[in-house]
Order: structure tokens, then sequence, then C-alpha cells
């Protein structure tokens, strides 16, 4: 990637405000990095990220000192992020105000007023149900696709038996069997170790009805068996025991839930019979049938939360100007390389500027369509970030993890960022427990470990994961877009990498089965942290230029 010449190491960058110039220097590296000392307050808490390391001493965006510092008196341009996820609850408080509403269509009339091949889409388009309304909520691992479309060519085949032109696609075939067999393996242990846990708690209450016929009692009442019956051993092993199954993580309804889980992945997920498409209607294998999905973006919201926790981290950044464009594409199993390509094309189409998807997988059964996509992308100025993922492993060393904009080995485009995910802890656990890492692979990192973000139905909650990190580089990325709406999706993208502070602090990574130190600076391309402050400051530098 082109490198920016106007690295700000070394530069006071002048922006014009109240019709003199004041002169803004950008954030330097960190080299003695400080830990705030004192507890964060709950409105530090919940806000860490973007706060401020040289006002705040805490790692996050410097959102607030931008805003306060750079934005004063001026107004952004209408930027629109297109959020490829899951279902999204678009009432809730957090985000109601900041979805996009189509403005060439007119809801509920059954007609495709605007034109662009989907009916009633105010709200943006549902890539997983039909006509009808009805969605699936269930999708095949891409492992499993990749060997129900091959098995008939490749099952029992070995090295030796295939021919030099159906060698890709049985390293392809090796690869998926291989995964396939070590999640049906997993998901097989987890269904036997539910069933065991239910079982030995039905026995264990079954037992517990001598002292309480009623089947009610609770810690206290199993402790005070041990006073009454202090000799009795095997009943003080029974209280203890069953003293964990009241943990909320063994209850019954959660044992059952995981019980569940596993049932329908191995009925649905990894089942080579199960139809994923029976509901929604179209061919997976066609990339040019689009007539298929419906407008509804917001149901089964007790099942997924994952779209409106990622859209919320944006919406963090209180920017009026910035709207979220809800595209659903993914349930529980994998996304399609089907919808996947054509979600982008849609977001693309109907004008956002920035597209967020905080998933991943480990294999594409259709490069070819994402290639295409993200070039399609890039031609009209569109950036798109997602999230490194979540399995703790260095990407420069892995197979490749999906979505990528590398392909035979090479960067095909120059509108994509990947993101890693930092805590606020400056210390060696800088880096999240479970972020992806690699110089080759990932960009920047952004904070994504133990952010406040919305659950459906007007709740919050923290979480954490690259998903986070992700959607934070997509509000920085709309922030400079909208203040910024001239420059280009390549400029955009160098300005968020060639900005980023860089911490000078060795942190914890793990290679293989131990752990150990790396300098936090060789992680990433960017060797820093997205910064909203010195974005905006390069921004205005290089749009002067």
């Amino acid at each position: 990637m082109k490198k920016n010449k106007l690295f700000f190491a070394f530069f006071i960058v002048l922006i014009t405000s109240c019709k003199k110039e004041k002169a803004y220097t950008p954030i330097s590296d960190q080299t003695f990095v400080k830990e705030k000392k004192l507890e964060l307050t709950e409105f530090e808490t919940q806000n860490w990220h973007l706060k401020d390391i040289e006002i705040d001493s805490i790692p996050g965006i410097s959102l607030q000192r931008a805003k306060d510092s750079l934005l004063t008196g001026k107004k952004g341009k209408e930027v629109i992020v297109a959020i490829l996820d899951s279902k999204i609850d678009i009432n809730h408080e957090s985000l109601k105000d900041y979805i996009w509403k189509n403005p060439k269509e007119i809801p509920n009339n059954g007609i495709d007023d605007d034109q662009n091949g989907y009916i009633d889409d105010v709200h943006g388009w549902n890539f997983l149900g039909n006509q009808k309304g009805e969605n699936t909520n269930y999708t095949s691992y891409e492992y499993t696709r990749i060997l129900k479309k091959y098995d008939h060519l490749f099952k029992d085949k070995k090295e030796v038996d295939i021919t030099s032109k159906d060698s890709l696609l049985f390293n392809l075939y090796t690869r998926a069997k291989k995964a396939y067999d070590k999640r049906m393996k997993y998901t097989e242990s987890q269904l036997k170790y539910a069933n065991n846990l239910l079982k030995y708690r039905a026995d264990l209450e079954k037992g517990l009805l001598k002292y309480f016929p009623n089947n009610q009692y609770t810690k206290k009442d199993l402790d005070s068996l041990k006073k009454i019956y202090p000799d009795d051993k095997e009943l003080h092993r029974y209280t203890l025991i069953y003293t964990n199954f009241m943990k909320p993580k063994y209850s019954q309804k959660s044992m059952e839930l995981g019980k569940l889980k596993a049932q329908e992945r191995i009925d649905k997920l990894l089942n080579l019979s199960y139809n994923e498409r029976e509901l929604i209607g179209d061919d997976l294998e066609d990339i040019n049938e689009t007539n298929y999905g419906n407008n509804i973006v917001d149901d089964y919201l007790g099942l997924f939360v994952h779209a409106t926790e990622v859209s919320s981290v944006i919406t963090s950044f209180k920017l009026d100007n910035v709207k979220i464009m809800p595209i659903p594409i993914f349930t529980n199993g994998e996304v399609t390389d089907k919808d996947l390509a054509l979600a982008i094309r849609y977001a693309v189409d109907n004008g956002a500027s920035i597209i967020n998807m905080s998933f991943s997988k480990s294999l594409s059964l259709h490069e070819n369509w994402l290639e295409d996509a993200f070039k399609y992308a890039e031609n009209h100025n569109v950036l798109i970030v997602t999230s490194s993922g979540n399995s703790y492993i260095n990407l420069n060393n892995s197979e490749t993890v999906y979505p990528t904009d590398y392909f035979d080995n090479k960067e095909i485009s120059n509108n994509f960022l990947k993101i890693g995910s930092t805590s606020q802890k400056l210390t060696k656990n800088f880096v999240s427990s479970y972020s992806n890492y690699g110089n080759k692979h990932v960009d920047v990192f952004a904070p994504g470990e133990n952010l406040y973000v919305a659950f459906p139905n007007n709740k919050y909650k923290y979480d954490s994961g690259t998903s986070l990190s992700s959607a934070t580089v997509a509000g920085v990325a709309a922030l400079v877009y909208s203040y910024y709406p001239d420059l280009t999706v390549s400029q955009i993208k160098d300005i968020i990498i060639n900005s980023s502070v860089k911490y000078n602090i060795d942190v914890e990574i793990k290679v293989g089965k131990e752990k150990t130190l790396a300098p936090f600076s060789s992680l990433s391309k960017s060797g820093g942290i997205v910064n909203a402050y010195n974005a905006l400051i390069m921004a205005d530098s290089i749009s002067k230029n």
C-alpha cells in the first residue's frame, strides 16, 4: 500500500477556524505509557473507547477531543454506514434516530418505488427471507456447503488420484473435510456433555426429594442439611454438587439451550442433506439471481443481538449525520458468499460510504464473487471494514480468514480494512486475549474489549470482540467522510492507518500453545490504534493539497 507522504510526526497542521488559523498538534507516539491510576467512573467505563490518552490517560480514540477541538461550529454531510450482520433492533432508544430511511421508497405499498429491485426496502434489505415475509434462522457452515457440492467428486479420494486441473478444488475440499470433522466431533461432545449434565441434575433432584418433597429449596436450605445430618458424607457431596447447578451457567434452562444448540448444529448446520435455501427459494449457485429476500430487518431479536451491539458502537459517537443501513445476511451458521457479494452491491447502490462486516469464516466457496464485490465497492469509493476474528492467532501464519482482500497472495483492492481489538489496560494485556493479529493482514487495532453496548428491547450490557473494534473504526471512517467528503476511499484508508497512535509497549500473544511477549507495534500494518483526532487533522491537511 502506498504510504502517504504527509506523515505528521514532525508537523503542526493548520486548521482554519472562526476566520483565523489555529495550530493543532497530532497526538504523538506514546513512548512512556502510563495507565490511569484512579478507578474509572461509571461514565468513563461506559465510554472509555472514546477517551484520549493524553487528556484522560485512557487509550481510546480521542473522539470527544476531536469534537471539542476540531469540529465546533462545523457541519458534516450525511454518511451511511451499512451494517452487514444479523437482524437489528431498529427501535432501540440508542439506535432509532440513526437508522437509515430510503428517501425514494414509500413504506408498505408493495411497490418498488425506486426501482432498485427491492420492494419496500425502507430501512435496508434482509437476504435471509422470502417474499411471504418468512425468514430462515439457520444456514450451513461453509465447509458443509463445500462437502455437499464436491463430495461426489472427491469423497474417499487421495491426492495421487487427483488430476492437476482439479488440484485446487481438491485442496479446498480437504480443508473443508478437516474443518467439518473437527466441528462435528466437538459438537457431538457438546451434545453428550449437555445430556450427561441434565441426567446428573435429574438424579440429584430425585435424591433430594427425600428431604424436600415439594422440590423447592434454596442454597441456604441445602446448607442446613449439613447441620441436620452431619455424618452423611454422601448427602454433603450431593448438596455441594447441586449448589453448583444453581449457578446461571448450569441452570436447567441454560443446559437445555446448550443441548438444543448442539442438536441444531448436527441437524442443520452440519447436515449435508439440509436445504438451507428451501424457505428463501433462490439458487445458491447463481449469483445473477437476485430476486429474493424481504424488507424485514428487525425480527427474532431474542435470538439475534449481534447487529444491535455492533451498530450501537457507531451510534455511541453521537454523530447526527451518520446513518445505519441494516442488511441482515447472517444467522445461526455462516454467511454465504452469494448473500455477502449481493449485500455489498446493495449497500453501494443505495448510497453507503462505509460497509461494516463484523464476522469471519475459514473458507470461501466462491472467492471470485467476493473479489468482484470488493472491487465494485472500491470503484464506487466505498470503504469496507471487517473484524480480524476472535481465534487469538497470527493471521500471517494461518490459513486465510474470510472476508479478506488477499487473493492469490496479493491485495486486490485499496478500500479494505481488517481490525484487531484492544483493551483499556496499558499492560501486557493491552491486546485483547481473543484478538487475531498479524502485520500482513491486520491494518490497525481499535478498542473492542468491555464496551458498553445496546442490547435488544432497550437494554444494555458490556461485551467484547473484534466485531466491536471493527465498528469503532467504521465510526471513525464515517466521521472523516462526513467532514471531508471529497477524499477518495484509498485516502480514507491511508488516513485511518497512518494517523493511528503507536504505543511503545510489549503485549502478550499466543504462539502455538505458549504465550510470549511481542512489541505492540509489530502486530499490525499500522502498528497503532485508530485515532479520530489525528485522523481529522490528517484529513484536513490532505484535503488542502
